[in-house]
């Protein structure tokens, strides 16, 4: 444990390092949000039942869920880009632990993002968005969401050791962008036709969702949902354990044989 530690840690540094040096890959990652933020809740709440600073209320939460679900494109990009580039090849040479890379990459992922939520929260608050319940639920929203996100830079790791290719990584993170569209990120799931609400409320994204709606105070937790939405501390717990336990494994013994 002590070797993956001290291994872990440096390549933390070396992934840290590497995003310093493509500030514009930063910048558009950070600002995507806000963006996202400002249209949809100016847009979308102006044709929804929803007065607008309740709708933005609503959607804040999921949005930063959405940018948390980011991570499966950008691990899966980075991933790609070092097996492309021969880097893959050169770090497995060295004498480290063979999670170290994949451990490195995803820690300094969501340093990065927690980082990044910061001016997407203050514009949140500036458009009317509050925090209802107490810090200590804050914190846990906030400590919940970098879990998943770490969760799901774990699943676009392992695709992008998959691919090996820069072109079909960017390719397929693009298609990542549906995701959120099948949840309860952008709107309420209870007017969806049965069988897309089933499948909205059991993608990972919902419930990590209402857990955020309803640790920030912002919107109850509905009734009649699915069970990973009707318990959503432990639904997004449990969707977390999932993806770790079968990406994580994945991911490091792909980094560990290659192509093999």
């Amino acid at each position: 444990m002590s070797t993956l530690t001290h291994d872990g840690t440096a390549m933390l540094g070396r992934q840290l390092q590497r995003i310093r040096n493509t500030p514009g890959l930063l910048i558009l990652t950070q600002t995507m949000p806000i963006t996202m933020l400002l249209f949809f809740g100016y847009v979308f709440g102006s044709a929804l039942a929803m007065p607008g600073e309740e709708y933005r209320s609503f959607l804040v939460p999921g949005l930063l869920v959405a940018t948390a679900a980011n991570g499966i494109m950008t691990g899966m990009f980075q991933a790609a880009q070092d097996v492309h580039r021969g880097v893959t090849d050169r770090l497995r040479t060295l004498p480290i632990s063979r999670a170290a890379v994949p451990l490195g990459q995803s820690a300094a992922d969501v340093l990065v993002t927690a980082v990044g939520m910061v001016p997407s929260l203050l514009v949140g608050l500036a458009v009317g968005w509050r925090v209802e319940k107490s810090a200590l639920q804050a914190l846990g929203a906030v400590g919940l969401l970098l879990l998943f996100r770490f969760a799901t830079t774990w699943i676009g790791i392992f695709l992008g050791l998959l691919t090996r290719s820069e072109e079909a990584a960017g390719q397929l993170g693009g298609a990542t962008f549906i995701l959120p569209l099948l949840s309860n990120a952008y709107i309420p799931t209870e007017g969806l036709p049965g069988w897309l609400r089933t499948l909205a409320e059991w993608n990972p994204i919902s419930a990590v969702t209402t857990a955020l709606r309803d640790l920030f105070g912002n919107a109850p937790v509905p009734e009649g949902a699915a069970w990973p939405v009707a318990h959503p501390i432990a639904g997004s717990l449990m969707w977390c354990a999932v993806l770790l336990a079968v990406f994580a494994p994945l991911a490091v013994r792909r980094y560990a044989h290659g192509e093999g």
